[in-house]
């Protein structure tokens, strides 16, 4: 299995640093962050395959599948209606596909641009790198822009795959006691749209799970589940890890993310043969289901031209 932040030969990577904490991109393959690095400790889930080129709509997870990618204009795949036909959007979102361009780079901040195909929309992300108080930041500035002639729909969220452990926990503000079911491996927790209890859910076969507790890589668990709309007191999530020494705490305005992602796999996924994720991902993102092609109060258009901004912050506390 390759390392996560092992450079990728033959590919220009990007590394931004401040103190003991360094961050490296990928603009060849998705603008990925593939390393998050921690006083040597890598805090991404890391790569179940080798980082390499994508063909366009292969599936997710027939490629690296870790570190930290960005999902627009969706998470599933589907066909939307533009007022230029349908368009067929690829297993999360185009991003991930293509090349990004390289705008601007410093010793702590890096600018990349990607392009979608599926829709006529440009991403740019400024990630920078600072030392706080409690630890480090990652400021993540976005600013999506549609560079085609007509309306297109469009939905965002972020993709951070951070390795947990047995043991961990997963922090939600205490007003947020329910959670919508997007999908469960084996169907543990219900089907998709169930309502979920948090943090203590209940089994499909009978007794109760505390799903802000991380459980085992070899537990087989892999599930998705969505918080919101929140309220702006619920602009935060974290995950604690005391045998690693740091608390992972993002923030973000319920004004332009009003909804939370969150992905709890401990060896459930990939579904096939081969290495599995052990991580947890905390999603800020625009709406509280996977799929650009279900529609609702959240469903978003970005006009001809207009663009529309946004953004999170990562704080690696120590503990």
């Amino acid at each position: 299995m390759q390392e996560a932040g092992k450079v990728v030969q033959g590919k220009e990577n990007v590394l931004i640093q401040n103190g003991d904490c360094a961050v490296t991109l990928l603009p060849e393959f998705g603008g990925k962050v593939a390393s998050i690095r921690l006083r040597g400790q890598e805090l991404l889930q890391a790569p179940l395959a080798p980082v390499a080129p994508r063909t366009r709509y292969m599936p997710f997870d027939a490629g690296d599948a870790s570190g930290w990618d960005e999902c627009l204009p969706s998470v599933a795949a589907c066909t939307v209606e533009t007022a230029a036909g349908p368009a067929r959007v690829p297993d999360h979102g185009d991003l991930w596909y293509v090349p990004w361009k390289t705008v601007s780079v410093t010793s702590d901040s890096a600018t990349l641009v990607g392009e979608c195909f599926s829709l006529p929309l440009s991403v740019e992300r400024r990630i920078a790198l600072s030392k706080i108080d409690t630890g480090w930041r990652l400021a993540v500035d976005y600013k999506v822009t549609n560079t085609g002639a007509h309306a297109v729909p469009w939905s965002w969220a972020a993709h951070p795959l951070f390795v947990a452990e047995a043991g961990d926990t997963i922090e939600l503000p205490q007003s947020i006691q329910k959670l919508r079911l997007e999908g469960s491996g084996g169907g543990r927790l219900g089907k998709n749209g169930d309502p979920v209890a948090w943090p203590i859910a209940r089994l499909v076969t009978g007794g109760e799970t505390n799903l802000s507790v991380a459980d085992s890589p070899d537990s087989g668990i892999g599930d998705k589940l969505f918080a919101g709309p929140l309220e702006p007191s619920e602009n935060w999530c974290a995950l604690r890890r005391p045998k690693a020494g740091v608390r992972v705490r993002f923030g973000f305005d319920t004004a332009t993310s009003p909804y939370l992602g969150l992905w709890i796999c401990y060896g459930g996924w990939p579904e096939r043969p081969g290495p599995k994720q052990v991580c947890v991902a905390l999603e800020p993102c625009t709406a509280p289901l996977d799929s650009l092609a279900q529609t609702g109060p959240w469903s978003r258009t970005l006009a001809a031209g207009a663009s529309y901004a946004w953004s999170i912050s990562v704080d690696l506390e120590i503990l």
